[in-house]
């Protein structure tokens, strides 16, 4: 075998010099040859709060054989990770976003000050996929990125379920339209075991964008957690980070603009979370590649949405899986020139190469560019006098939606909550959730719990939801997120008062405040910024760095 490049490790293992630290390798298990080998970091959120990550610990293990098999050494370590489902509607949830860049973070110190030689990265829930992605870019060192998978949908009340069914049952129950008894059946049998929430929400979009990426192995996005193709792809992925070393592939050489407009591309076609673009903005930051809101933008007007996925269509990511997978999206969008397939990937190949022999569409899970469930894509970035810097929509069922109506203003989501869930939500409202932005909340919180309240209420058609929080990414309907400037930089949410009139224009990219020039002045010379939330710890830190969320809430120095 061709000698293995140990570019960091071998300066931390050679010579008289290095005796200590060779001293505390061999009292974690590393032999006199181990120790003239290159080391690869296994970097795990497993943990036990969450099925998405409950059986990352098994993966690592066998991405650790394929490191071993590639003629190099894994050490494995441990990152945090936040359930979402668990930390929504309630304060938990504004430690969410934060923790994405506590992922990053506690990465890039532990490859840093190590000084691993390559990364396999495994991640399972919401902020894991993007926080390991961020590290991988932000390190530049030969990585590979491993997904845990979906999750298998449940199955109640005679049809298949997921997590965002339980939420919308909430509010059902709360309005009177669904019995106790059914809001336990569908509480029991909603998540069946291992992986992450089963519809094209934020954690199988992410999926789906490290496979576009490239930094995913070909056909990965899909896999159910509890399938035996899963240990495959761990083993293989950890041989494609000693491969990816060998060869000098880099992250960065990997995560080009080109790119990171595939893995939009793929975003728009699969109607996936809006959560995508703020994660793919902050990735692309680490990477040191331009990607803005217009781009996003551009693209969705030039993709058409063509998957059926949850929570907009009617399809799971197994199902997806069923029919071929990601590979299938990205061949079509490739034959209609929507995608760059000359864009490399950590097993060496373009992209073009790497879909060759995907299925063609299905017609059904997948629908060829020619015949789409939609002209343009999924998400679209709006505009206005609301939202000078731009918020997201998810667009299929309100392609023509124009809607006016009239402001009710919540200065946190827990308030709204409790009109939507007490019937004090009427027709025609315009609901505005302030104050939690990204410095605002902080943290960003999601707001499923209000969005399915609204929904299960019976209102998903009847009020337009505002916020300069997220949402997420079961959320779908007439809400409008990450509306920026934030309340808290004292943008225009912040000048909404009750009764105030805005309007709405899906086609037109439009979300407009139809307030005069000289009210919000008034308005503006009147406003304070509220006191923090936080005055100390992590989210304080986080709110002290935090940039908008147009820019992808990185934090700066």
């Amino acid at each position: 075998m061709t000698q293995l490049p140990r570019p960091r490790s071998g300066p931390l293992t050679t010579g008289p010099a290095r005796a200590p630290q060779r001293a505390m390798l061999r009292a974690v298990g590393l032999s006199e040859a181990d120790l003239a080998l290159p080391q690869v970091a296994i970097a795990s959120s497993w943990n036990e709060v969450t099925p998405c990550n409950v059986h990352l610990n098994s993966l690592a293990a066998t991405a650790k054989e394929g490191v071993r098999q590639a003629g190099a050494v894994p050490i494995e370590f441990g990152t945090i990770a936040v359930s979402d489902a668990i930390s929504m509607g309630h304060e938990g949830m504004k430690a969410s976003l934060v923790s994405r860049e506590v992922i990053a973070d506690s990465v890039e110190l532990m490859v840093h000050a190590e000084r691993f030689d390559a990364l396999v990265a495994i991640a399972g829930c919401d902020k894991s996929l993007p926080g390991m992605l961020m590290a991988c870019a932000r390190l530049n060192v030969p990585s590979a990125f491993l997904y845990g998978g979906t999750i298998l949908p449940g199955r109640a009340l005679g049809r298949t379920i997921t997590i965002q069914d339980v939420f919308e049952a909430v509010g059902a129950q709360a309005a009177g339209e669904m019995p106790d008894a059914d809001l336990l059946a569908i509480e029991r049998a909603a998540c069946p075991g291992a992986g992450s929430c089963a519809g094209m929400y934020t954690a199988n979009t992410m999926s789906a964008c490290a496979e576009a990426l490239g930094m995913a192995l070909p056909g990965s996005a899909t896999p159910p957690a509890v399938t035996a193709e899963r240990a495959a792809l761990a083993r293989a992925t950890g041989a494609a980070a000693v491969r990816a070393l060998a060869t000098g592939l880099r992250p960065r050489d990997i995560m080009t603009r080109a790119a990171f407009l595939n893995a939009a591309t793929v975003v728009m076609a699969t109607a996936g979370s809006t959560n995508a673009v703020l994660h793919l903005l902050a990735i692309a930051a680490e990477a040191g590649v331009e990607l803005s809101l217009d781009d996003f933008d551009a693209v969705s007007r030039r993709t058409p949405h063509i998957a059926s996925m949850r929570p907009v269509g009617r399809f799971v990511m197994s199902e997806l899986d069923q029919v071929g997978g990601l590979p299938v999206v990205l061949r079509e969008l490739l034959g209609a020139g929507l995608v760059d397939g000359d864009a490399v990937a950590v097993n060496g190949r373009t992209l073009a190469e790497n879909v060759a022999d995907a299925a063609r569409p299905d017609g059904d899970v997948v629908r060829p560019v020619s015949d789409p469930i939609g002209r343009e894509g999924g998400l679209a970035v709006l505009r206005g006098s609301l939202v000078p810097n731009g918020a997201l929509v998810k667009v299929p069922g309100l392609e023509d939606v124009r809607f006016e109506g009239s402001a009710r203003v919540f200065e946190r989501e827990e308030d709204c909550f409790a009109a939507v869930t007490t019937g004090r939500v009427r027709k025609g409202d315009v609901l505005v959730i302030r104050y939690e932005g990204p410095k605002g909340g902080p943290g960003m919180r999601e707001m499923l719990a209000v969005t399915a309240a609204i929904k299960g209420a019976g209102l998903g058609k009847d009020v337009v939801l505002v916020t300069d929080g997220r949402f997420s990414g079961a959320t779908f309907g007439a809400c409008i997120a990450h509306a920026a400037p934030e309340a808290f930089d004292g943008g225009p949410i912040a000048l909404v008062a009750d009764g105030d009139p805005i309007v709405l224009d899906v086609g037109a990219r439009r979300l407009d405040l139809l307030v005069d020039d000289a009210e919000l002045e008034r308005r503006r010379a009147g406003w304070k910024r509220p006191a923090p939330n936080y005055p100390s710890g992590a989210l304080a830190k986080y709110a002290a760095l935090v940039s908008g969320a147009d820019r992808g809430a990185v934090c700066r120095p």
